[in-house]
């Protein structure tokens, strides 16, 4: 068993490929053999993350999922806990395994109880499996809601009730203080509603092998700093151009700019969209104040549509030249009302230059001609079809972000929280995104790298400290602590 965390490429299977794993081991193993296994690893953590707990709810659904509750209450019976397990199922339309466990626990001195206790140390979240698709209703809805609304830890078995294993989407569900995910770790899990469903995640493999199946998508880990050379010069870093920076909204433009610079970029041009823009950022005097359409576009990195109004729109035709490419916010905005930029978006592809669009769910389902519910009910196969749509790098803002490659590869990013919340981190993002594609990094990896090192820079934000925008774009040091890992390893001959 292994607590998940974002230090590693976990691999994430869909529904089907967990069924195939499943039917694959039973078919070689003894009856009932992986319930036994899944209740004992459940019944362990258990121990592990309330050892001081007594009376446990063990709330047991129709299916297999309650059979692993029966087997995990198998366990805590005999290690001396009090067990008291609810069961929403029938005896004759229980599966053979579920069965089995059902009278193992029984036989025990376990036994089933018409309602929760009146209070409990520890609940077992055992109601529903990966094979739910329904919202819950009825006696199944009040027990989620009995479990939510009690301040005792939540384990859940496999996933929160109520979780889409595939989606991470939700109409009512298990908010869980803990998930052990059994035989594979599903990607419902890590974006849309699953991070807050499903608390902290552990994981066993029940002594099966996923390696002949491929991963649906994989979280993203940790990335390689890339060491710089001492025989280097600013030009060896790449140039990266800033457009956006409407009226009234100059900032954004700023703020990628910043970013920019502190994560590698050799030098960063910013070219205001607002007639009567700033010509210095007296806070960041090293950013270089360019008329936008001076810029020699075909030649750069630029990163455009931050803050950038209704101008972008006339600006587009000619960044859409750029010799690689980050489109954020307005300009994504501007692209999906015009069929004239879609096809100047997709005629990029053909020509090999690199482009990453990084849109928030809103602005993903209007380049995809839907409504956010639409999107965020299935945020893996909205990136993925944007990703196809326009043969460039999407990164699908939210919590779990989705990072999609056109040849079908997805990330889902284990970093960040709610602090990220707040305007301007977004256009932070666009800068980071930009720096490591003027640094000639493949655009997947420099997306990836970005989004993994922009979550977690607000992991490690002090507590006490507001996290702002511009404090984040700067890299935090103003805030006196290292909360962001530096672009490159900083080599000093002794």
């Amino acid at each position: 068993m292994q607590r998940v965390t974002p230090d590693r490429p976990w691999s994430l299977l869909d529904v089907a490929a967990t069924r195939r794993l499943e039917q694959g081991a039973a078919a070689v193993l003894p009856p009932h053999t992986l319930m036994q296994r899944a209740g004992l690893a459940v019944a362990r953590l258990a121990l592990a993350v309330a050892p001081h707990a007594h009376t446990i709810w063990i709330a047991c659904g129709p299916g297999n999922n309650g059979g692993d509750g029966f087997e995990a209450a198998l366990h805590l019976k005999r290690w001396g806990k009090q067990p008291v397990l609810t069961w929403l199922g029938e005896p004759a339309r229980t599966p053979a395994d579920a069965h089995a466990a059902r009278e193992r626990a029984l036989a025990a001195g376990v036994s089933i109880a018409a309602a929760p206790p009146a209070q409990w140390d520890l609940a077992i979240d055992a109601l529903l499996g990966i094979g739910s698709t329904r919202a819950p209703e009825g006696a199944l809805l009040a027990q989620i809601e009995a479990l939510n609304a009690s301040p005792a830890p939540v384990l859940a078995i496999d996933l929160p009730s109520g979780l889409n294993a595939d989606t991470g989407h939700a109409d009512a569900v298990v908010r869980a203080s803990h998930t052990l995910a059994l035989l594979a770790l599903k990607p419902g899990l890590f974006t849309a509603q699953g991070r807050d469903a499903a608390g902290a995640v552990w994981f066993d493999h029940l002594q099966v092998d996923a390696s002949g199946e491929t991963p649906v998508a994989t979280l993203l880990a940790p990335p390689a700093a890339a060491r710089r050379l001492h025989a280097s010069h600013k030009g060896s870093y790449g140039d990266v151009a800033i457009v956006g920076g409407a009226a009234g909204m100059t900032g954004a433009a700023l703020l990628a700019g910043r970013a920019a610079l502190a994560h590698g970029a050799g030098r960063v041009l910013v070219g205001f969209l607002a007639p009567d823009a700033p010509t210095l950022d007296l806070q960041q005097p090293d950013l270089m104040v360019r008329p936008w359409d001076s810029l020699d576009l075909p030649r750069i990195t630029v990163a455009c549509g931050c803050g950038g109004g209704e101008a972008v729109q006339e600006a587009l035709r000619r960044v859409l030249d750029a010799r690689a490419l980050v489109l954020d916010a307005d300009a994504l905005n501007a692209i999906a009302g015009d069929l004239q930029l879609q096809s100047l978006l997709q005629a990029r592809a053909w020509r090999g230059a690199a482009t990453v669009l990084t849109p928030h769910p809103l602005e993903a389902a209007r380049l995809l001609g839907q409504d956010t519910t639409a999107v965020q009910a299935d945020r893996l196969a909205a990136a993925r079809e944007l990703a196809r749509r326009f043969e460039c790098v999407v990164v699908l803002k939210g919590s779990g972000t989705v990072i999609a490659a056109p040849d079908g590869q997805l990330r889902i990013n284990p970093t960040g929280n709610a602090r990220l919340a707040i305007a301007g981190t977004g256009d932070v993002l666009a800068g980071m995104v930009a720096a490591r594609l003027a640094n000639k990094e493949d655009a997947f990896a420099a997306a990836c790298d970005a989004v993994y090192l922009h979550g977690l820079a607000a992991d490690r934000w002090p507590r006490d400290v507001p996290l702002t925008a511009s404090a984040l774009a700067s890299g935090s040091d103003t805030v006196g602590c290292a909360t962001r890992n530096p672009p490159y390893d900083e080599r000093v001959a002794p």
